[in-house]
């Protein structure tokens, strides 16, 4: 991580509690179920990975600075390049992008690094279809990394750090595919596929 975007350094962080979202038991809201079967947004994934960082990394109401700097940025862009990050994109009618998220798959282990919302649920709607993506190709940790109360309501928990390394050693050793088997990395769900999907499972 980053102290803030205008600083070049990097930190390592392991807490002692992680955050993450266990697959067989994410949790939709109601409301927000019914949302996502309206498919308010086109949902894709690695169609505009860069902009998605960008757009995470811009100072928004309620969050003023944020931890990616040009140094997290040119090195998660690598990694993407590399076929390890991921994104997931909301884009509206008018085909401007107002939501979305990033992170890196390693195995069966998803670790999420950021999400934005310039629309209504945009990001929560990208959170559904990535779990609904990641429960379709096999994997099995979704790390959110820290407590975030915004995350409580999908059904995040946190662990001891020794408890999150078990889980994480078991997930590296699956062979997970974010795409699902699917041809085209823009292939997603439809809202309603994507919430059956998770409720098969959960």
């Amino acid at each position: 991580m980053g102290d803030a975007r205008d600083d070049p350094n990097l930190f390592l962080v392991d807490p002692d509690m992680r955050g993450i979202l266990p697959l067989d038991d994410f949790h939709i809201p109601k409301r927000l179920k019914r949302r996502v079967r309206q498919e308010p947004y086109r949902v894709t994934a690695d169609t505009a990975f860069t902009r998605v960082m960008e757009m995470c990394a811009e100072s928004a109401e309620g969050r003023e600075t944020t931890w990616i700097n040009s140094t997290i940025l040119n090195l998660y862009s690598a990694l993407y390049r590399e076929g390890h990050a991921h994104s997931v994109e909301c884009w509206d009618e008018s085909g401007e992008l107002v939501g979305g998220l990033y992170g890196v798959a390693v195995g069966g282990a998803f670790f999420g690094e950021s999400m934005f919302s310039r629309a209504t649920d945009a990001s929560k709607i990208a959170l559904v279809h990535l779990a609904a993506r990641l429960i379709e190709g096999g994997f099995t940790l979704l790390d959110a990394q820290f407590h975030n109360p915004h995350l409580e309501q999908f059904g995040l928990i946190e662990i001891p750090r020794a408890e999150f390394k078990r889980r994480l050693k078991a997930a590296l050793a699956v062979d997970a595919d974010f795409y699902c088997g699917r041809s085209g990395s823009s292939g997603s769900f439809t809202g309603s596929g994507a919430v059956q999907r998770i409720t098969q499972t959960s």
